[in-house]
């Protein structure tokens, strides 16, 4: 009887159940799943849930199972337990047991082997830790101290000595192609002065240039990028040189060679310094820079700006851009690198075109050195050689534009110029022969005076 009635509320409840379907009807039983749904997942106790209350009550109450944070692991050994394990194991390794005196010279003869295999590892790692440490030590930032002893070589990188004794020479150059007599003391002075303004220009030039010759293979170990040298002291040695340069030209020589020195410092450190990295114009306006230094020998000379003087600028800009082109093909990576606009790198073809003009361009100026009574017609005739061969070296440069025929023209260009400037030099009109020839009218005109006098 207790189970019957045990058994009878959960059938009363189940039919009640069935009543409440039966009235409520089968139509709406999928909404109220649905409502059902919605509040059993509001309001009961989710997977997610029971899952954070489980990790809440183990992190609080039971201590012993919440994580802990990993032993750090044992440090680097230090080189010198290493060693003292290689002393170890080299212990072990050499003891040799007892054998028959057969096999005994032959286990003899491995253990010398393993010894000298092994000393020269050892020293290898001993020598390895103070390169080590040198390397770290070259690393750092050190600071640099100017010794006097090596001022002069310094200050000698600084104004690009090599530049500037071939600016001098160019300066000689013009000043002994001048139809006048020669002058010991106005050529020392022209030359020193003009050495020491090429000497400010590169200063100057080095001092703008800095962040980006810090980015070229080829000049990355100029002075100031290396910090052998501080800028102050570098602006300091340019005004040092150029002041007195241009002072020593104007006053020493002449007033027309010291405006052409101080147009040409102004030129190449407010013109081309800045244009080489805008545009590929500045490699005409370096040329000009190149080819005033033998007008300024002309000038100091004669004290005017004649024929003679073009010609000879003429000559060498056209001489420039064979020889620049052709340095600066294989020099790409570096300009490119430092951030400068030149032909070679924005313009490739261009660049071997312009080469090439010029170097036929040498022989047209060649020609014409006779036609303004500089030379004698002998020099067209011996120039013409080795003015066919630069052009020659010019046409291979246009043609194949490779490293090896950028090579050629650029260390033809080297002997090309003093050569040529020799050759001209030996050809040149006496002074004798053109006085002769301009005292012909004037003596003819002295014998009319004197037989119209009584």
């Amino acid at each position: 009887m207790s189970a019957a009635r045990s058994c009878r509320p959960p059938r009363a409840l189940a039919g009640l159940f069935v009543w409440h379907l039966r009235s409520t009807g089968a139509r709406q039983i999928p909404c109220q799943f649905v409502h059902l749904h919605h509040v059993a997942s509001n309001r009961l106790i989710t997977f997610q849930y029971f899952n954070f209350l489980k990790r809440m009550y183990v992190t609080q109450c039971n201590k012993d199972l919440s994580q802990r944070a990993k032993p750090k692991s044992d440090s680097i050994v230090s080189p010198f337990h290493e060693l003292q394990q290689l002393d170890q194991e080299k212990k072990v390794v050499h003891k040799i047991s007892s054998v028959s005196p057969v096999h005994q010279s032959w286990s003899e003869m491995s253990s010398r082997n393993e010894l000298r295999e092994m000393k020269p590892a050892a020293e290898t790692e001993d020598s390895v830790i103070p390169v080590g440490a040198e390397s770290k030590e070259d690393r750092q930032w050190k600071e640099m101290k100017l010794r006097l002893d090596d001022l002069p070589g310094i200050l000698a990188r600084l104004s690009k000595i090599k530049l500037t004794a071939l600016v001098v020479s160019t300066t000689s150059a013009g000043f002994a192609m001048a139809p006048v007599p020669f002058e010991l003391t106005c050529f020392l002075l022209a030359s020193l002065g003009t050495g020491l303004a090429s000497c400010a220009a590169n200063s100057i030039n080095q001092f703008f240039e800095v962040p980006f010759d810090s980015n070229m293979n080829r000049t990355k170990n100029r002075p100031l990028v290396r910090g052998q040298i501080s800028p102050l002291l570098a602006v300091c040695f340019a005004a040092s040189c150029g002041i007195p340069g241009i002072a020593l030209l104007t006053l020493g020589v002449n007033p027309l060679t010291g405006a052409l020195g101080a147009f040409n410092i102004f030129l190449y450190t407010c013109c081309y310094t800045p244009l080489k990295r805008m545009s590929i114009a500045n490699t005409w306006v370096g040329a000009v820079v190149g080819a005033i230094p033998p007008i300024m020998g002309w000038t100091a000379a004669t004290g005017s700006l004649d024929a003679g003087a073009l010609l000879l600028g003429g000559i060498l800009y056209s001489w420039q851009f064979p020889h620049f082109n052709a340095l600066s093909w294989g020099l790409r990576e570096d300009y490119s690198r430092g951030g400068y606009c030149m032909m070679s790198v924005t313009h490739p073809g261009l660049c071997r075109r312009v080469a090439l003009r010029h170097c036929l361009a040498l022989i047209g100026l060649s020609t014409v050195a006779p036609v303004l009574n500089i030379t004698t017609w002998t020099f067209p005739v011996i120039s013409l050689p080795i003015n066919l061969y630069i052009s020659y070296l010019g046409f291979q440069f246009y043609r194949d534009a490779d490293r090896s025929s950028s090579r050629k023209l650029f260390f033809c260009s080297l002997w090309h110029l003093p050569m040529l400037l020799l050759v001209m030099f030996t050809c040149k009109k006496s002074v004798v022969e053109k006085e002769d020839k301009g005292s012909l009218p004037g003596g003819s005109h002295e014998m009319a005076m004197e037989i119209r006098l009584p």
